[in-house]
């Protein structure tokens, strides 16, 4: 039986729910008071909108006391997403003069739980240079023993890694710089390590990644990364 597109296409298709869905993308959970926020809806409306969410296996929803909290269903609901986004052309608040959102936006996000923009593609530009990956099929890498020794060095923990159907770490098209950043289970503990050596920090309004001035500093001994700041408005 081939695969019925038209449900979620139709219910990613709502502007409301297009806005809750892309708020999820950082993997986070959010209660539906601040899902309505995101996509300027009623409460009540907002929570019709994530029962068909629901409903339709895009968002799965965990029951905290009186709250629920509601997240992506999976990586294949964000892939999705990221997917869509490519289709068209860049959006005209990513053509200069950027807005302060947009700049943080494209030099640094997560993309549900690793990371995209300028910051994710400069990395992937660094695992290549630096010979720390290598092809490993098609679609998909593999750490070479100076990767291993390089994010070992950094503290990533490299053990217990289960890979998806696609892989340890594989290539994902960056929907703003139309370049390769790094995906799967690999590179959600290289984000986790970054965030808890302080060197990003999540943005509260939105799922921009901020790079510290301790992540800069790290990324250029580390990986030789040497990101500019977004150009001031």
């Amino acid at each position: 039986m081939d695969a019925n597109i038209a449900t979620p296409a139709a219910l990613i298709g709502d502007p409301a729910r297009a806005a809750m869905l892309q708020a999820l993308l950082d993997g986070r959970s959010m209660p539906a008071s601040q899902l309505a926020w995101a996509a300027g809806v009623t409460p009540q409306s907002a929570s019709n909108h994530l029962g068909k969410l629901a409903a339709g296996g895009l968002v799965a929803v965990t029951q905290q006391g009186r709250h629920r909290y509601y997240r992506l269903a999976g990586a294949e609901v964000a892939q999705a997403l990221e997917a869509l986004a490519r289709v068209l052309p860049i959006p005209k608040p990513f053509d200069p003069p950027l807005s302060p959102k947009a700049r943080r936006l494209r030099e640094a996000r997560t993309c549900y739980d690793h990371l995209a923009g300028r910051l994710g593609v400069a990395l992937a530009d660094a695992f290549e240079r630096d010979g720390l990956m290598e092809a490993d099929g098609p679609e998909r890498y593999r750490l070479t023993l100076d990767g291993e020794a390089r994010l070992t060095a950094l503290g990533v923990d490299l053990a217990g890694l289960k890979p998806n159907p696609r892989g340890k770490l594989r290539p994902c098209i960056d929907w703003t710089e139309r370049r390769r950043h790094l995906a799967g289970p690999l590179a959600a503990r290289l984000l986790d390590r970054l965030l808890a050596l302080g060197w990003i920090e999540r943005g509260r309004e939105d799922r921009a990644a901020i790079l510290t001035a301790a992540g800069r500093a790290g990324l250029r001994e580390t990986f030789g990364i040497d990101l500019a700041p977004a150009a001031a408005a």
